[in-house]
C-alpha cells in the first residue's frame, strides 16, 4: 500500500461516493487530504481540517475530519490515521482529534495509540436554515492523540 497526497476535492468525491454514513466535509476547514493506494488502485482517503467543536479549535489542534476506505482492506484505515497523525505532528500540531460512533470498530485509532473520551449525540440545528444530520444526534467516541 502507498500513501499519496491527493486535493481535498478528490478526497471529498471519494468520501461522497463511498463513506458509509458521512457526507463531504464542509469547503473552509479542511488542510490537508491524503489517499491511499493498493496495486495503483486508490482505495481510500483521510481529510484533516481545523477541530469542528468551537471549545478545540486553537490553532496547535487539527482534527482528522473523514477517514474512508474501500470494504476489503485490513489495515488500511490504521494507515491513513498514522499518517495523518505524523503529518500533524510535523506540522507542528499539538493534539490531533477524531469521532468514531460508539457502533463503529475502533481498532484502528486503538492501534495508533488515541485515548477514547465518550460525547453524547446532540442536535447541531440552532438555525432555521440548517438541515439537521441525523449522524449528530448518535453518541460517539472522541478519540485523543497528544
Amino acid at each position: 500500500m502507498e500513501i499519496k497526497p491527493i486535493s481535498l476535492k478528490s478526497a471529498n468525491e471519494f468520501v461522497k461516493k463511498f463513506h458509509r454514513h458521512n457526507g463531504c466535509t464542509a469547503g473552509n476547514g479542511g488542510k490537508f487530504a491524503i489517499s491511499l493506494y493498493y496495486n495503483n488502485e486508490m482505495i481510500g482517503v483521510a481529510i484533516a481540517g481545523r477541530p469542528i467543536a468551537r471549545e478545540l479549535n486553537d490553532d496547535e489542534s487539527l482534527e482528522i475530519l473523514r477517514v474512508c476506505v474501500l470494504e476489503g482492506y485490513p489495515n488500511a484505515c490504521s494507515m491513513l490515521y498514522g499518517r495523518c497523525a505524523k503529518i500533524a505532528k510535523l506540522m507542528g500540531y499539538k493534539k490531533i482529534y477524531t469521532y468514531s460512533l460508539k457502533t463503529e470498530s475502533q481498532s484502528s485509532l486503538k492501534a495508533i495509540g488515541a485515548k477514547p473520551f465518550p460525547v453524547r449525540g446532540h442536535s447541531w440545528n440552532n438555525r432555521p436554515n440548517r438541515q439537521i444530520q441525523m449522524i449528530s444526534l448518535l453518541d460517539k467516541w472522541r478519540w485523543e492523540l497528544v
